[in-house]
């Protein structure tokens, strides 16, 4: 096997600590790959960019608003469309919170923005779509992670 060449994405999985609920993006028919699907805050990582830095430029591209990462839900891997190296995505998805006082809203890249709870969101997605999956592991990381430990994350972050 040789040496791989793919893209870097992420993803920010984002909830309202107050309401339990989590924020859902439909993306503009406009776009090229899966318009009118819903999603969270994704994009892809920029040359020179750590994922960390990626995921916080890309929410305040998309929803003008500042997070702060709580925790790691998981890592993916899939194809932008066919199955090319130059379409080969390996992502990270970054459970987070909106920093006090920051609203979110969107633009160009999405028709619309709904929060909802997990039950709401289960209701909402076809089934077998991945944030399904992001976002019952984030259900079952907020009720287990040690409050110590996501502040932990919160002041150290997550590069090494």
């Amino acid at each position: 096997m040789t040496i791989g060449r793919f893209l870097g994405g992420v993803a920010a999985l984002i909830w309202d600590a107050g309401t339990d609920k989590y924020l859902l993006l439909r993306r503009s028919a406009q776009k090229d790959f899966l318009s009118g699907d819903w999603e969270c805050v994704t994009g892809r990582v920029e040359q020179g960019e750590s994922y960390t830095q990626a995921v916080l430029r890309e929410v305040q591209e998309e929803i003008g608003a500042r997070i702060q990462i709580e925790f790691i839900i998981g890592v993916t891997h899939f194809y932008r469309g066919a199955e090319r190296p130059e379409n080969e995505l390996l992502g990270v998805i970054f459970g987070c919170a909106l920093q006090d006082g920051q609203v979110a809203s969107f633009g160009e890249e999405h028709s619309e923005l709904r929060w909802a709870t997990a039950a709401e969101a289960e209701a909402l997605l076809p089934d077998r779509h991945w944030l399904r999956e992001a976002i019952r592991r984030a259900e079952k990381l907020k009720a287990l992670l040690p409050e110590a430990l996501r502040q932990e994350f919160r002041t150290v972050g997550f590069e090494i």
